[in-house]
């Protein structure tokens, strides 16, 4: 009998754990049987490997093979163990040298030929691998998103015979070197198209300068959309670490990682009709949904009383906390899930209420129903609501009379205004917690009693009133003043529209 270890990583929600493939290879009758709790394309792999290793001219051993995939109790999907079976069932023969394969972890599918095809979930693996201090081999394919995590030693190689020559020292492969990407992003969507509408722009720009969340609400075709869609280039480029994170969740994703989305803020919008799965993810194996791949980007919720109310109720813990926790019966899985929240709404039901034309017809009841398919605990936990009211026509028209300024001119200074809050605070202030609100929120006892008179007579919630100061607080930091002041204050009493609506 003759034993070998290959290490690999399974998929576990953004996570990678540890695979320990060992093969033994025993006397009795031909047969391959894997154990450890395989899925249908782990079993599957037995027939893969094996045309794998008979079309790169090694031996497929006649005798009794036994693959376990410890720990047995981790499940274990995709073809991402072809690789590691393959080169286990090598090492066990002797057909390759046992001595370097401890040194490394390795996935990859194999098709019959012994080619290697890429694999979702390549990133996170190699962030686990590096932190373990091993070399990791991947298909050529994922070798570019591999090498992303600066430190990783990153092979990649497009056929099995590669793996077998490295690992015998016939034909070393050279270590994965990438070019790493530069955030040049050209934004597509500036805010300088944006005509009028300059109380929602300074909105914009305070939510994206303090990470706040924003609801827009207005007539049909005043620009909610538009504006939604400018957020993502006035945001702070990404960190190193931000970065990482968002792609580790594309990398795990259906829809896998794009390297030219590298250091680009993700801004997705679903349909009103998306289900709660779709939103937050889940399925019997979990997957992220819209909120995770949104991660340190923009979730966009258009028409949102539109939304089924029961989808809407399951945002209010991501919006708190960060994460999205899915449990299963067999299982749980955490995705984080730091998004920014936009959405937009009509005012009424015809959507015309307020507009100059005078066409709504819609009644007080009417307008308070359709208002309330938002529940208040979702709409306390939005820091902004802004109206966006139509606009004349001659704005329109004249395309130098009311042009503002770009994307680039604002970007500059949400990001020395957020500087200033890491400076501070370590986050931006929309993360902060009531105790930090307190630190670095303070007012004068006039202002006090200007916020309180406000509570009062709108029946705001003490979350209300932390985010009203956390909203002043960005607003200050703009306008870099230390301190906030009364006019700070007033400007974010006047971000909460639906609050003075209601009343």
């Amino acid at each position: 009998m003759s034993l070998a270890t290959v290490y690999s990583r399974a998929q576990a929600g953004i996570d990678a754990p540890l695979v320990t493939v060992e093969v033994l290879i025993s006397g009795g009758l031909p047969s391959m049987s894997i154990v450890g709790l395989p899925e249908a394309a782990v079993k599957e792999s037995k027939d893969r490997v094996r045309g794998a290793i008979i079309n790169s001219r090694y031996e497929f051993p006649i005798g009794r093979i036994t693959v376990n995939l410890g720990p047995a109790d981790l499940p274990k999907e995709g073809g991402r163990f072809d690789l590691p079976i393959a080169l286990g069932i090598l090492a066990a023969t002797g057909q390759i040298p046992k001595e370097l394969i401890s040194e490394f972890e390795f996935v990859g599918e194999l098709a019959l030929s012994g080619e290697l095809r890429s694999v979702k979930g390549v990133l996170p693996v190699a962030l686990q691998s590096t932190k373990a201090e091993r070399s990791l081999f991947v298909p050529y394919g994922n070798a570019d998103e591999a090498a992303l995590v600066r430190g990783a030693r990153i092979f990649g190689a497009k056929h099995l015979l590669e793996v077998c020559g490295h690992l015998s020292g016939r034909l070393p492969v050279e270590q994965h070197r990438l070019n790493r990407p530069h955030n040049n992003h050209k934004a597509v969507n500036d805010l300088v198209d944006v005509r009028g509408q300059h109380h929602a722009r300074r909105a914009l720009e305070v939510a994206a300068a303090g990470g706040h969340s924003l609801l827009m609400i207005g007539p049909p075709g005043t620009g909610k959309t538009m504006l939604a869609s400018r957020l993502p280039t006035i945001l702070p480029s990404m960190s190193e670490q931000e970065a990482l994170e968002a792609a580790a969740v594309a990398s795990i994703s259906d829809q896998g990682f794009h390297f030219e989305n590298w250091k680009r803020r993700s801004f997705r919008s679903p349909h009103h009709t998306a289900s709660g799965v779709a939103l937050v993810g889940g399925g019997s194996e979990p997957r992220p949904g819209e909120i995770s791949l949104a991660h340190r980007g923009v979730l966009f919720l258009d028409e949102l009383p539109e939304f089924d109310r029961r989808v809407l109720e399951v945002l209010r813990e991501p919006l708190e906390s960060g994460h999205i926790t899915i449990s299963r019966a067999a299982r749980q899985a955490e995705f984080p899930a730091r998004f920014q929240l936009v959405a937009a709404m009509n005012p009424c039901p015809c959507g015309y209420l307020g507009h100059h034309s005078g066409r709504c017809h819609c009644t007080s009841e009417q307008v308070l129903r359709y208002r309330n398919k938002i529940s208040g605990p979702l709409l306390d936990r939005i820091d902004l609501h802004v109206e966006v009211p139509s606009i004349p026509q001659g704005v329109l028209r004249n395309s130098s009379a009311e042009s503002g300024e770009t994307s680039e001119q604002v970007r500059a200074r949400v990001e020395a205004s957020r500087a200033t809050q890491i400076t501070r605070s370590g986050k931006c202030n929309a993360q902060l917690n009531n105790r930090e609100v307190e630190l670095a929120c303070k007012l004068s006892e006039p202002d006090y009693q200007l916020l309180e008179h406000a509570i009062d007579k709108f029946g705001l919630s003490a979350r209300a009133y932390h985010r009203i100061l956390k909203v002043a607080r960005t607003i200050a930091d703009l306008a870099n003043w230390e301190t906030i002041q009364t006019k700070h204050l007033t400007e974010a009493l006047g971000y909460r529209k639906l609050d003075r609506a209601m009343n």
